[in-house]
C-alpha cells in the first residue's frame, strides 16, 4: 500500500497551479518568427534540397515517379476535391502530363533527363509553396489574448452558472491545466538547442489546447507544427492557421515527390533551429489507447538534421520531448471507436459521421471541460537526443549509467569523420521511435475515469467470457448493472498494482487514484460520462451504475490496456457479482 507521505507529495504536486515566465520574451527572436521573415529563401532551399535528392535517381525511375504522381493527383482531384485546392489544379497537372508525354517520344537521354528535372522542379515548388506558411507575431498576440479572455470568462460563467459570472475574474483558466514532468529541464533546453515535442493525439482539439498551454502556462516559444489542409477550408480558420506557424499537410497526397518535399521542409526548418511539434501517431488514436507504434517519416528528419548540423561543424543539438495528453472525456470518442472496430473487426457497423469539429460540438466540449471541472493533464516525458539517450540539464547525452556521451560519435564512419549513412540513420530512427513509445506508457497519468472504465469493462468481459469482443459489444447495455461492490473490489485490486507500477517508474497516477475507492467511482463515472449523449457509465435515478454504450466504455477502457493489469484482479470474488435488471 502507498505511504501517506507519498500521497501528500502527489496532492501537493497537483495543487501547485502556476504559470511560468516566457523562455524568450522577445517574439522577434523566436526561431519560427525568423523563419517566416525569410520565407521566400526557405522555399527556395526546400526546392533545391528536394530536387537534388530526387535527381540522384535514375532517369527511368524519375519518369515513373512523375507519372505516378500525375496519376494519383488526377484521382485526388476527381474523387476528393476540397475548397482549399487551388483553382488551376486541373490545368497544372494537365500541362505536366502533356510535357511528360512529349519528352518520352524519341528524345535523347540527356534531353529527357533535363525535361524530367524541369518537371520535378515545378512539382516540388508547387508543393513547397503549399506546405510552408507564415508566422505573424501580431496575429499570435491577438490569438493569445482572445483565448485567455474567452477561456477565463467561459470558466467563470460555468463556475457561477449565472450571467454576471461572464465578467467575473474569480477563476483562472490555468487552474484547469495540470502540467507535470521535468518542466524546468525542458524549458532550459530551449537555450541549449532545438526542441521537438512529440505528443500523443486523441482529439482534434489537441492542437488548440496544447498550443495555448505551452505558450500561456509554460512560457515556451511558438512551435512549427503540421495541420491538416482540410482545416483551411473555412475562411476564419485559414486566416489564423496561415499566420501562426503551422505548415500544411495534405493527407490525400501519398506520392513520393510530395512526401520528400514535406520531409525536406521539416529537416531544413529544424536545421535552422525552429522548434517543432509532431503528432507521431499520424492521426488521432482510434481505439483510445496510447500509441503502440509511431510514424517514422518526420521523426527521421530529426536524425538527418542532427547529422547535417554536425557535418557543418555546428554544435547545435536537437532534443526530443515525449508528451502525454489526458482528458476525462474525448470529443470524438464515439466516432473514433466506431472507426477502430470497423477496421479491426470488419463488422458491419453503421457509419458514424465525424461531426466532432463543428463549432457547436467544440463549444459544447470546451464548456463541459470547464463546467464539470474536467482538468486537462499534460505529462512531459524525459528529454532525449535523436538516438534515444536521455539528456541532463545542460543538454548532454547520457548513457544508462549516467555517463556523458558525445553525439558526434554516432554519426562517424570508420575513419572517424561525420558521414551520411541512410541505413544507420534509419536504425537510429527506429530506436528513437521505440523509446518514445516506451516513454508514452511510463509518463501516462492514470485518471479516475481511466481506472473506472477499465474495471467496468473487464467486469463485463469476465461475466461473458464465452463471447469475443464483438459479441460483448452487441450485448444490450440496458440489461446490466455494474454493482458498487464489484467495481469497488476490482478497483481496490487494480490500485495495488498501479501503486507498484508507479513505484517502479512505469506509470504515473493522478491525485484521484489516492482517494477512497467510493470517491474514485463517483469521480470517474461522473467525469467520464458528462459529455456524451449515450453515456459509457452513469448513475441512474436509483443510484445504480449503468451504461448506454459499451463501445464508448471500451474506448475509455483502452487507455490502460497495455499494462497487463487484468491478471492482477481476482474476478471470481463473491463481491464481483454482476447484476441484471
Amino acid at each position: 500500500m502507498v505511504k501517506e507521505s507519498d500521497t501528500q507529495k502527489v496532492i501537493k504536486r497537483y495543487s501547485d497551479y502556476h504559470t511560468y515566465e516566457p523562455v524568450f520574451k522577445d517574439m522577434e527572436q523566436w526561431p519560427v518568427t525568423k523563419l517566416s521573415q525569410d520565407r521566400s529563401n526557405f522555399v527556395e532551399q526546400i526546392d533545391a534540397y528536394t530536387l537534388e535528392k530526387l535527381s540522384a535517381k535514375s532517369n527511368d525511375t524519375i519518369s515513373d515517379m512523375i507519372a505516378k504522381t500525375i496519376y494519383l493527383e488526377r484521382i485526388r482531384l476527381k474523387e476528393e476535391p476540397w475548397k482549399v485546392d487551388p483553382p488551376n489544379e486541373q490545368q497544372f497537372w494537365g500541362k505536366i502530363r502533356k510535357k511528360l508525354l512529349q519528352q518520352s517520344l524519341d528524345k535523347e537521354q540527356e534531353e529527357s533527363r533535363q525535361t524530367n528535372r524541369e518537371l520535378l522542379q515545378k512539382i516540388i515548388h508547387r508543393y513547397s509553396e503549399e506546405i510552408v506558411s507564415t508566422f505573424n507575431p501580431k496575429t499570435f498576440l491577438f490569438a493569445r489574448k482572445f483565448l485567455t479572455v474567452f477561456f477565463n470568462r467561459l470558466l467563470n460563467t460555468a463556475a457561477s452558472r449565472w450571467s454576471l459570472g461572464l465578467f467575473g475574474q474569480k477563476h483562472k483558466v490555468h487552474e484547469r491545466f495540470i502540467v507535470e514532468g521535468e518542466i524546468e529541464k525542458v524549458r532550459n533546453l530551449f537555450h541549449k538547442g532545438t526542441v521537438v515535442i512529440v505528443p500523443t493525439h486523441f482529439s482534434n482539439i489537441d492542437s488548440i489546447l496544447l498550443g495555448y498551454i505551452m505558450d500561456s502556462v509554460m512560457g515556451l516559444p511558438s512551435f512549427s507544427w503540421g495541420a491538416g489542409l482540410n482545416l483551411y477550408n473555412t475562411g476564419y480558420t485559414a486566416y489564423f492557421m496561415n499566420r501562426l506557424g503551422t505548415y500544411r499537410i495534405d493527407r490525400r497526397k501519398k506520392n513520393p515527390i510530395y512526401l520528400e518535399t514535406l520531409k525536406a521542409m521539416s529537416n531544413l526548418s529544424i536545421q535552422r533551429g525552429v522548434n517543432s511539434l509532431f503528432f507521431l501517431g499520424g492521426t488521432r488514436s482510434r481505439s483510445g489507447s496510447l500509441e503502440k507504434n509511431v510514424k517514422l517519416g518526420l521523426l527521421g528528419t530529426t536524425v538527418e538534421a542532427q547529422r547535417c548540423c554536425l557535418e557543418r561543424g555546428e554544435d547545435q543539438k536537437i532534443f526530443i520531448v515525449p508528451l502525454v495528453m489526458s482528458y476525462h472525456f474525448v470529443l470524438e470518442a464515439k466516432f473514433l471507436i466506431d472507426q477502430h472496430l470497423k477496421k479491426t473487426g470488419k463488422e458491419h457497423y453503421l457509419k458514424t459521421k465525424d461531426q466532432s469539429y463543428s463549432r457547436r460540438k467544440v463549444m459544447k466540449f470546451i464548456w463541459q471541460l470547464f463546467s464539470k471541472g474536467s482538468d486537462i493533464t499534460l505529462s512531459f516525458g524525459k528529454p532525449m537526443d535523436v538516438v534515444g539517450n536521455f539528456v541532463n540539464e545542460e543538454g548532454q547525452s547520457l548513457d544508462r549509467h549516467g555517463n556523458v556521451l558525445n553525439i558526434d560519435d554516432y554519426f562517424k564512419n570508420a575513419k572517424g569523420a561525420i558521414s551520411k549513412d541512410l541505413q544507420r540513420e534509419a536504425e537510429y530512427t527506429r530506436i528513437l521511435g521505440n523509446r518514445i513509445v516506451d516513454r508514452f506508457h511510463k509518463d501516462n497519468i492514470v485518471l479516475s475515469s481511466h481506472l473506472v472504465a477499465y474495471a467496468a469493462f473487464n467486469l463485463l468481459r469476465f461475466q461473458h467470457s464465452n463471447l469475443d469482443l464483438y459479441g460483448l459489444l452487441r450485448l444490450p447495455p440496458e440489461d446490466f448493472i455494474f454493482t458498487h461492490d464489484a467495481l469497488g473490489s476490482a478497483i481496490e485490486q487494480l490500485k495495488e498494482r498501479l501503486f507498484d507500477l508507479q513505484k517502479a517508474g512505469k506509470i504515473k497516477l493522478s491525485k484521484q487514484i489516492y482517494w477512497a475507492t467510493t470517491e474514485i467511482i463517483g469521480d470517474g463515472v461522473t467525469r467520464m460520462g458528462n459529455f456524451h449523449a449515450l453515456k459509457p457509465l452513469y448513475f441512474n435515478k436509483k443510484g445504480n451504475i449503468v451504461s448506454d454504450d459499451f463501445r464508448v466504455l471500451y474506448y475509455y477502457h483502452n487507455r490502460l490496456e497495455n499494462y497487463d493489469l487484468y491478471q492482477y484482479v481476482n474476478w471470481k470474488k463473491p463481491e464481483m457479482a454482476f447484476a441484471e435488471f
